[in-house]
């Protein structure tokens, strides 16, 4: 017990480690603006515009069903406006941010995990050192700059798609006018609600990216290593998302 004690404890160090010495990589190739600049516009389309899509059709769902439950929570003891205020509040500082960020990280990461994998396991990647180019500014930067600008931009289309579904939906299932459900929007609401939930977003977006890239590049054993990096890059992916919110909570709110 001692001994799997103990290899486990230095398996964490190595793995401490092994990120240390993957982040000061990263950093030391910012400066190569030149090339990752180009490749990173191309990124922010594969992380920005194409998940899109799958974020907003989470984000009117979850407008929906914040809706219907806020109306079947308040009955007969909390005015029916407060739907705004709930649908709001909570799509701006949890729901928005939180939910398009798990799913992003099962489209996203796995298939950055995935397609660096198969660059290490098939070799490219070390062709690319072979020839004196950094993997870093080649690979790595192009898609963290990609996911900590686009994740804002995604979730911020998000966040206001799941406010007009729930809108909507007070307005066709609970009998909510316009301006009772607007009045329970404004109610508690404050700039900090926007900037918080997009600020969130910014965060998760590099955690996922930085993710993705470090478990793809550190991929071992062929298609079946490939495999085993993808599980990783999500799981790794969605608990670093769920620790971060839980941390920004506490130190921002």
């Amino acid at each position: 017990m001692i001994t799997a004690l103990g290899q486990r404890t230095i398996a964490a160090i190595k793995a401490v480690g092994r990120l240390g010495h993957f982040l000061g990589d990263t950093v030391r190739a910012l400066p190569d603006v030149r090339i990752w600049i180009p490749l990173a516009l191309t990124q922010m389309r594969r992380v920005g515009v194409d998940s899109l899509p799958v974020a907003l059709f989470i984000a009117a769902f979850t407008g929906i069903v914040l809706a219907l439950q806020a109306s079947y929570t308040f009955t007969g003891t909390v005015p029916l406006y407060f739907v705004g205020t709930l649908v709001g509040k909570t799509m701006m500082l949890e729901l928005g941010p939180v939910l398009p960020g798990l799913a992003l990280a099962g489209r996203v990461g796995a298939s950055m995990a995935a397609e660096l994998g198969t660059m290490r396991v098939t070799e490219q990647v070390d062709a690319l050192e072979t020839l004196a180019y950094d993997p870093q500014s080649f690979l790595v930067i192009p898609r963290v700059v990609a996911g900590v600008t686009m994740f804002p931009v995604v979730v911020a289309f998000a966040i206001a798609v799941g406010i007009v579904t729930g809108w909507l939906t007070s307005l066709a299932l609970l009998g909510l006018s316009t301006p009772e459900f607007l009045k329970g929007l404004k109610l508690f609401y404050v700039f900090k609600d926007v900037w918080f939930g997009l600020f969130k977003s910014a965060t998760f977006g590099g955690t996922i990216t930085l993710v993705g890239c470090m478990v793809g590049l550190n991929t071992r054993g062929g298609a079946e290593g490939v495999g085993r990096s993808t599980t990783r890059a999500v799981v790794y992916s969605a608990v670093l998302i769920l620790v971060l919110d839980a941390f920004w909570a506490m130190v921002l709110l």
